[in-house]
């Protein structure tokens, strides 16, 4: 099944072949031809959703499972070949976002997946990628996902991986590791994958690649798959060969015990055809790990998380892609602010007030999760991000949605913004920020685990998170929650960067972190003559580009931090612009050369078009596009402008 999304099918074009409008166009006029189109591309019941792409790491597994369990679809495979092929680098490696540097564990997996699906290792574009490996050290340095990969596939030997055996289910909860204590994307990823690097089995394989030639050493003869960062590192490494060693020992009665709890625990969060977790990593794991249980080809479940996997595909001309997840809450919610926005409180339209009871539809209420572990008796009232992910909503999503709700002023989303309210409040961390999915996830110690060289193991408040969080606090009962908005401005001012900026923990970066405070503090009535907003307006006005526009790549993820400004690009424009708007300053030059931008660059389909990937998943690990991006908030930055510049009420 090839998920149906609205694609982003000029993303490819020249500016030529955009056919830009002149800069002397009438902002009316394109505010209504980005309103006309944005239209055109909402459901029939209301929600809007566009594709979100992420780099090849995610199509490459998405082939290696399908040869994990001899499950070969040829015509499939063969077009998400094709859309690995387009996506390699000059040079011949893979990156994890477009202009980004070569990534190791990319270029390995889509190394792997097109040799296993029939690309010669003889052929040009894979001689330079192997080159690229090895003179990057060689696929032993690849990370620890790709390396637990290559075990089941017999590329590794199994001490190239973690220890991480069924019975870390068992663990008590004051033990220094506990799935309670990570994000939720780490345990939904980590607990099938306990069952896999308990079991250790085979890939299928039925072709049998091997890819050798991409290691210096022989992989079962390298000594050094992980790497001693720091102390703590090195007693983590120490624990970790402790536990081999003991692994010896454990009865096989408490491992088939261990083995069962990390499967009830994987199918009660199966998520019915939306998949565990609603993210592909999770999903894929837990599909392996049913075929290795020994679940035939026609049981429901093992159908289901299935179905989950190919729900993700995407069809783009003759290629294929799978993506991460998929974002219809965010999408709706943010299309439903740009739609708001183009009108006046006395008209929201019918297909504003569609979008806005399909997403209250969607409001969870008593559905289980795993937020109510350290929150037993708070009530529900929150939205995930996916169609479905009820047992991980987070707070952005919420807030969002219960902000556009609010902006309607219609007393019949009055209850779901309260109720929202409470939950957001409720999730609050300690110290004043908010999380996203999780409250007080910040045993940071366990970053320092072999399996966490990806840095994201957790889920700690955040800049952008915790400004969402103030919005709605403030736009459902200021008074009532005056105490918590208090804290969570605190936590902001003493989050702030040197440079007068916050961290985008959830968009690329600098300036999505900007905004999502900025405009937060204005709906709280914050003084924006405030020196810390002061610093904040300094930032945006020193990062705006010659032509009017703002641009960052994800190599701001990167050391040294702040780095000058990147090409421009309609989103982060937006951001920028509605974050001037937020704090008064509509009526400068740095405001009018940005709104200049958005008019000169706008298509004549009424959209932008950009190639940048908008978001990290993971920063420095995994990043993401967002195509609605460059829908609706440029649209949302130009209502806003006339409406604060015209006097509109």
């Amino acid at each position: 099944m090839t998920l149906e999304t609205h694609s982003d099918n000029a993303h490819n074009q020249s500016p030529a072949e955009s056919h830009s409008k002149t800069s002397s166009v009438n902002l009316d006029d394109a505010i209504q031809s980005a309103k006309n189109k944005l239209l055109e591309q909402q459901h029939n019941d209301g929600h809007w959703v566009y594709e979100l792409e992420a780099d090849c790491t995610i199509p490459a597994e998405y082939i290696l499972m399908n040869h994990f369990v001899d499950e070969i679809d040829d015509e499939t495979e063969h077009k998400i070949a094709q859309y690995l092929r387009d996506q390699q680098n000059d040079e011949g490696g893979w990156s994890l976002y477009t202009g980004g540097d070569f990534d190791i564990s990319c270029s390995v997996k889509s190394y792997y997946a097109l040799k296993i699906s029939g690309d010669s290792p003889h052929e040009e574009h894979m001689i330079r990628a192997k080159n690229m490996i090895l003179n990057h050290g060689g696929a032993a340095n690849s990370n620890v996902f790709t390396r637990i990969l290559m075990a089941l596939f017999e590329q590794v030997p199994w001490r190239a991986t973690p220890f991480i055996p069924a019975e870390v289910i068992i663990l008590p909860k004051w033990f220094p590791f506990h799935i309670d204590k990570v994000s939720y994307w780490s345990r939904t990823v980590m607990v099938p994958l306990f069952i896999l690097c308990t079991i250790k089995p085979a890939a299928e394989n039925p072709r049998g690649i091997d890819i050798r030639e991409l290691f210096i050493t022989a992989p079962e003869d390298e000594q050094n798959y992980f790497k001693v960062t720091s102390p703590l590192t090195r007693a983590f490494l120490i624990l970790d060969h402790l536990g081999r060693l003991a692994e010896k020992i454990v009865p096989n009665f408490v491992r088939q015990y261990s083995i069962r709890k990390c499967e009830q625990w994987c199918l009660a969060r199966m998520n019915e055809e939306h998949g565990i977790g609603g993210i592909f990593p999770a999903m894929v794991n837990l599909f392996v790990s049913l075929v290795i249980l020994g679940y035939p080809k026609d049981h429901p479940q093992r159908k289901l998380a299935r179905q989950a996997i190919d729900n993700l595909l995407v069809k783009r001309g003759n290629t294929l892609y799978c993506q991460p997840c998929v974002s219809p809450i965010w999408d709706t919610c943010l299309a439903g602010q740009a739609m708001i926005e183009t009108e006046t409180e006395e008209n929201i339209t019918p297909e504003i007030e569609h979008a806005l009871d399909w997403l209250k539809d969607r409001q969870l209420s008593d559905e289980p999760g795993d937020w109510r572990i350290p929150r037993p008796n708070l009530a529900g009232g929150a939205w995930a991000f996916q169609y479905s992910n009820y047992y991980y909503p987070d707070l952005d999503d919420t807030a969002m949605v219960a902000w556009a709700m609010h902006r309607t002023k219609n007393p019949k989303y009055a209850e779901p913004i309260q109720r929202a309210a409470h939950w957001v409040a409720g999730m609050r961390s300690s110290g004043g920020g908010f999380g996203s999915f999780e409250i007080n996830n910040t045993q940071y110690y366990l970053n320092a685990i072999p399996f966490a060289d990806h840095g994201a193991l957790l889920d700690p408040p955040t800049a952008d998170v915790t400004g969402r969080s103030i919005a709605l606090l403030s736009l459902a009962d200021k008074e009532k929650y005056a105490s918590i908005i208090k804290d969570a401005v605190n936590f902001l001012i003493s989050d702030q960067e040197e440079n007068g900026s916050w961290f985008g923990r959830w968009g690329t970066n600098y300036i999505y972190g900007t905004w999502s405070v900025l405009t937060a503090l204005e709906i709280a009535e914050e003084d924006p003559q405030q020196e810390f907003i002061r610093k904040a307006v300094s930032y945006l006005q020193c990062m705006q580009n010659e032509d009017g526009g703002w641009g960052e790549s994800n190599d701001s993820y990167y050391p040294p931090k702040h780095r000058r400004p990147f090409k421009s690009t309609a989103y982060q424009t937006a951001w920028a612009l509605l974050s001037l708007l937020a704090v008064g300053e509509a009526e400068t030059e740095t405001v009018k050369k940005g709104i200049q931008f958005l008019l000169s660059s706008q298509t004549s389909d009424g959209h932008w078009y950009d190639d940048s990937y908008t978001a990290p998943g993971f920063p420095r690990v995994f990043y993401l596009k967002y195509h609605g991006y460059t829908k609706y908030f440029p649209l949302w930055a130009l209502s806003r402008f006339r409406n604060l510049t015209q006097n509109k009420s």
